[in-house]
């Protein structure tokens, strides 16, 4: 019996539009399922859209269309992006179909039987961005929503059905004790840990005050809490019990959802809290929780006003699909935040796939070409310690590949394929098979070509999963035919066998022809997004606004020097910093900038510094922002740059004794 592989992505909420964070889960989800699928595994990947709830209500309303025809024409932007970026998932779920519906309904009706969900009523803070509840310590002030800062939480109160979350709390714990590879990475399993210890309150699960969603069965007035309606997915697309997909269900296969940061809550506490509230055991539960962090672009998070969101079809179409998904995976640590730099794209791309990859390619056949015919050349003689070596090097290379990718590591699996890459461009200066044929060396030169054509059939495999189309035309370049995974057959056992000689090879040109500077400044110039006053200037992380985390699909722009200078940049002293009460991430500052009276700024700051410890500090503020009323007397003047994780912040100072108020240019 084969190994099998579940992998799911989020299912994107249909308010939005395909964008680089959507782009970055589902091309990973793609890759992860094409390595299995080459070691012979049943592989089966899942995408999807998201389509109920309040947000989408409304989305639909000021569009001027009904809540179904909305969804049915941004549900489609969704399924029609993927193939362009050579995606290609095994079935794409709404949670508007029948299929879907009708399971969630048979997934509430086993939890009300078994004791776990109660009717009572509910009142507190909702964020119709989360389509979630908050408590006031949550939330920012000014009651805002941490992670959608522009429109302030409404206060709900309404009958509500309630799941018994509390119920679960130290059967959660204990879980996560006996699994601890159930929510990677660390950190993420640390941060949901903390959550549920910090104790659980029953969870609402309806609504009453809006209609769009799935009906609670036998109580019409309700429909479901939509992220009850949108975590089943992953099981009602599997179909019901004695369904066939079932194999792909823990226990009999590996099941790993792929969750941006901002959701691993959700995943890690709420859907395994209602399987096991549904009777599952913990084997049944899926295999892991897999949380990837945000993204930026070009150093800078997404902004309206910039107008610099990256389009990911647009990239893949000017650059092609194969070389941005290289890029994705492998600038970028998975688990990890990361910025997507379209500048350090196109170095990449030269680097790693032109100057190494495509380059081992070209000058291989070129010597074939010149030294054998373009036929493939007998293997003969095994000499100097260089062709052992080189064969030693890049088997430690490949199980590290190996290693890499079972553990969800494309950016390190990359990594070690471009080493196995370099060491084989390295060989080829080593060896020197024109100086072999110079001595009229016939079988040396051909043992060294062998061995170089062997390697690239080595990494056509090991490329296949990111790039699948370039991975078929550099075998095309080597006269193999594209690869065709089978089940139980492992193609990546990547063994030494030597092609019989005299096969023809079929160069035609460069793999990844690579860019000079003239080139990329034109492919800048169509990639780059246009800036467009006004100028959003809030860096990437908690500042003297309290902002939200980037969001996924967190992008750049490039501005114009006017632009800059627009910018009163100044050096501040920070003359006194206190806490704000009941505000566990706020700072209140006064930053002496050179005025007649310090300035307040608010500042989230607090996970990262004592109040103390600021106090002296030379800071750097962007002294023209307009001030931001928080209510409760709390107006900011001002905004620190920082960088970095709201618990590990960076702050931008000024070394030396430069006067408060002095301007940096």
């Amino acid at each position: 019996m084969a190994s099998r592989f579940y992998v799911t992505t989020p299912i994107y909420y249909v308010n939005d539009v395909p964008h680089l964070g959507h782009a970055y889960t589902t091309i990973a989800a793609d890759a992860f399922r094409r390595y299995h699928l080459l070691r012979g595994h049943e592989a089966r990947m899942l995408t999807g859209t998201d389509e109920h709830g309040l947000k989408i209500g409304r989305a639909a309303a000021e569009a001027g269309m009904t809540p179904q025809a909305f969804a049915d024409t941004m549900s489609a932007r969704f399924r029609d992006a993927w193939a362009p970026l050579l995606v290609r998932p095994d079935d794409f779920i709404r949670t508007t179909e029948p299929r879907h519906m009708s399971l969630v309904k048979k997934l509430w009706e086993v939890i009300d039987r078994k004791g776990d969900l109660y009717l009572g009523s509910y009142e507190d803070w909702y964020c119709v961005g989360c389509e979630s509840f908050k408590t006031e310590k949550e939330l920012l002030p000014g009651y805002l929503c941490p992670l959608h800062p522009l429109k302030p939480v409404e206060k709900v109160k309404e009958d509500t059905y309630f799941f018994r979350l509390s119920r679960w709390e130290k059967p959660l714990l204990e879980f996560y004790e006996r699994r601890p590879d159930f929510i990677q990475p660390d950190s993420r399993r640390n941060e949901v840990i903390s959550f549920v210890q910090s104790g659980l309150r029953d969870l609402s699960v309806s609504r009453t005050s809006f209609t769009w969603g799935v009906p609670v069965p036998n109580d019409p007035r309700h429909v479901m809490f939509v992220w009850f309606d949108a975590l089943a997915n992953y099981l009602t697309a599997l179909g019901g019990e004695g369904d066939p997909l079932r194999r792909f269900w823990p226990p009999n296969a590996r099941a790993v959802h792929l969750v941006g940061k901002d959701i691993v809550r959700f995943h890690a506490v709420y859907w395994p809290a209602f399987l096991l509230a549904a009777g599952m055991s913990e084997d049944e539960l899926p295999s892991q929780v897999f949380a990837h962090g945000f993204l930026t672009v070009d150093g800078q998070k997404m902004s309206k006003s910039l107008r610099n969101a990256v389009d990911p079809l647009k990239v893949a179409k000017e650059l092609g699909p194969d070389a941005f998904r290289y890029q994705l995976l492998r600038a970028i640590a998975f688990g990890q935040d990361g910025d997507f730099d379209h500048a350090a794209l196109i170095e990449r791309y030269n680097a790693d796939l032109g100057k190494n990859l495509g380059n081992l390619l070209s000058r291989t056949l070129g010597l074939c070409t010149k030294l054998t015919n373009g036929k493939t050349p007998a293997m003969g003689i095994r000499m100097p310690l260089e062709d052992d070596l080189f064969r030693d090097v890049t088997a430690w290379a490949e199980k590290a590949v190996t290693v890499a990718w079972d553990g969800l590591e494309p950016h390190n699996a990359l990594a070690e394929t471009m080493a196995i890459s370099s060491r084989a461009n390295q060989y080829v200066d080593q060896a020197a098979p024109w100086a072999e044929a110079k001595k009229e060396n016939h079988e040396r030169v051909g043992t060294i070509l062998a061995t170089l054509l062997e390697v690239l059939r080595w990494l056509s495999v090991l490329v296949w999963p990111v790039m699948p189309d370039k991975s078929s035309e550099m075998r095309a370049q080597l006269g193999l035919p594209p690869l065709q995974p089978e089940l139980e057959k492992d193609l990546w056992a990547l063994t030494v066998e030597p092609r019989p000689a005299g096969q023809p090879l079929a160069p035609t040109g460069s793999l990844f022809p690579t860019l000079d500077a003239d080139a990329t400044k034109a492919l800048l110039d169509k990639l780059l997004p246009r800036a467009a006053a006004p100028i959003d200037l809030a860096p990437a992380g908690p500042t003297g606004s309290p902002a939200a985390p980037p969001p996924e699909d967190a992008p750049p722009a490039s501005i114009t020097y006017d632009h800059f200078t627009t910018m009163d940049l100044r050096v501040g002293v920070v003359k006194s910093c206190e806490r704000v009460p009941k505000k566990d991430k706020l700072l209140r500052l006064a930053v002496d900038l050179g005025e007649p009276e310090a300035r307040t700024i608010i500042a989230g700051l607090a996970l990262s510094f004592a109040p103390e410890a600021l106090v002296g500090r030379r800071v750097i503020v962007v002294a023209n922002l307009a001030p931001r009323d928080f209510g409760k007397g709390l107006v900011s003047r001002g905004m620190l740059l920082a960088t970095g994780p709201s618990d590990a912040l960076k702050l931008a100072t000024i070394d030396g004794d430069a006067a408060p108020g002095l301007r940096l240019r």
